[in-house]
């Protein structure tokens, strides 16, 4: 059993919800990295998302996007973002991890390549967001080699052959975008999410997780109260973008925000159980 679905098998057994908190690797610099990684599991994380800067990340809103150009400028290579894994590995080796890109940096460096070394410096998962299920039976192929779980999108216009489709390459978990859009955009329609997390759970064999849109304490336990996993991303780094110079701060400001969705999610799966 990988570490993401013994995660999802002790949070169902408490009857929680998972928190994936989203960063990108490198912003603001690449020496505050591992030490937020760690921060945001002792904030009540239960998986993390790593994110591999990119020059052009289509998926992401001007946060998220921002976040790259600052881990850019110094560099941060696919390479680095994995030597960050195995750093945070010397001192929690249970907390699941999923690099969350785009396929051109997997590519370059060879899907097998990359899949060896990640999964020796302790990587979990990996999302490719410009990746279709369609093309990507030869990188699955090379990640379920060494254990490492390929995680794809479900969008709000993905009709039921398509989300088929998607379950049976998924390991880990399902992530659903519960927008169309970009990260950061729009507000969540809660009733809107619900209702597709019932088409999708027809085929997904994993945990479903949601993320885009969830900003708040009141949006993640809304969320937690329907979905396995609430994916939180351009909430995260915004509290990056506004504290630039001032790491202790960019810490505090994560982790208190983290603390307050996994307080407000606990409470709703609480008060679901009593009702």
């Amino acid at each position: 059993m990988s570490r993401i679905a013994e995660r999802f098998a002790a949070l169902q057994s408490a009857k929680r919800k998972a928190l994936i908190p989203f960063i990108t690797a490198g912003d603001p610099q690449p020496s505050l990295t591992v030490p937020l990684m760690h921060a945001m599991v002792e904030a009540g994380a239960d998986i993390l998302e790593l994110g591999v800067p990119f020059s052009d990340p289509m998926a992401e809103g001007p946060v998220i996007q921002a976040a790259c150009e600052r881990a850019l400028v110094h560099h941060v290579s696919l390479l680095q973002v994995i030597a960050m894994v195995q750093a945070f590995r010397k001192r929690d080796k249970d907390t699941p991890v999923v690099l969350m890109g785009y396929l051109n940096p997997v590519e370059i460096m060879g899907y097998r390549a990359f899949a060896q070394q990640a999964s020796a410096a302790g990587v979990d998962g990996l999302i490719t967001v410009d990746l279709p299920p369609e093309e990507a039976h030869d990188l699955v192929a090379e990640l379920k080699e060494v254990g490492i779980d390929p995680v794809f999108l479900v969008a709000p216009t993905s009709h039921d052959e398509r989300i088929k489709s998607i379950c049976e390459l998924d390991s880990g978990f399902v992530y659903y975008v519960s927008l169309k859009g970009v990260t950061g955009a729009h507000t969540l329609d809660i009733n809107a999410v619900k209702q597709k997390l019932s088409e999708i759970r027809k085929h997904a064999h994993t945990p479903i997780g949601v993320g885009f849109g969830i900003k708040d304490a009141t949006t993640a336990a809304q969320v937690a109260d329907i979905a396995d996993a609430v994916v939180v991303g351009s909430a995260v780094v915004k509290c990056v973008a506004e504290n630039i110079g001032h790491d202790d701060k960019i810490t505090d400001e994560i982790q208190n925000l983290l603390r307050s969705m996994r307080a407000a999610m606990d409470k709703q799966t609480a008060s679901a159980r009593v009702a």
